[in-house]
């Protein structure tokens, strides 16, 4: 059995996450994202320093450090799906010498249902469980199931600060998305499906371009 190298690709919205965590399950394998990977090696040297540092005093943490510490997940893996990495061009370059990659999974979702998965959200005051007024309404709007306590949108759920994040994916990621396409290894999924018709897709395209089943 192989140990499939995916990257997913997607918008804000577009149900990264959630496949991440089903293909995982489904072939035993890590999943590698920035943040964690960050926060999971905050004190390890680098040339630059240690992710601590910028972390620590509110700041980006530069690219050389997130490429070596996304190289050591790499490393630690037998198996993986990358999420959230590459951003831009330049760490491209860096993965494509640091591993090759098995297929390259871009969650293809409009930007209005973008938006809508986005704004959606809403969060009891009280217990903190998320609902969403679309696809996981809670029994009586405005009060959460759990507790009886109120629902509320969170400020980085408005429909402004999600049109900027869109903007902002679209800006640094857009480029890597078509560098993956001309090199032929990108495998778009319609991601506005159900969960269930989009991780079917996934797990095709993964046993397609592996011997994992």
């Amino acid at each position: 059995m192989s140990d499939p190298r995916v990257l997913i690709l997607g918008a804000p919205g577009a149900g990264k996450g959630t496949q991440a965590d089903r293909l995982t399950a489904a072939f035993d394998l890590e999943h590698i994202t920035t943040g964690d990977a960050l926060r999971a090696n905050k004190d390890m040297e680098t040339e630059y320093g240690t992710p601590r540092e910028f972390m620590d005093a509110g700041e980006l943490v530069p690219d050389p450090v997130v490429n070596e510490i996304v190289e050591a997940a790499i490393d630690d893996a037998d198996g993986f799906v990358l999420d959230g990495y590459p951003r831009n061009e330049s760490q491209v370059e860096y993965l494509e010498d640091i591993t090759e990659l098995d297929v390259v999974l871009y969650l293809d979702v409009a930007e209005s249902e973008l938006i809508d998965r986005l704004t959606g959200r809403r969060v009891c005051s009280e217990c903190g469980r998320s609902y969403h007024v679309k696809y996981d309404p809670p029994a009586k709007e405005g009060v959460c199931d759990e507790c009886g306590g109120e629902l509320y949108q969170r400020d980085d759920d408005t429909e402004e600060t999600a049109r900027e994040r869109i903007r902002v994916y679209e800006e640094n990621t857009a480029a890597v998305v078509e560098h993956f396409r001309e090199t032929g290894a990108l495998v778009e999924i319609d991601g506005e499906q159900d969960p269930e018709s989009v991780f079917e897709d996934i797990e095709a395209a993964v046993e397609a371009h592996t011997d994992a089943e």
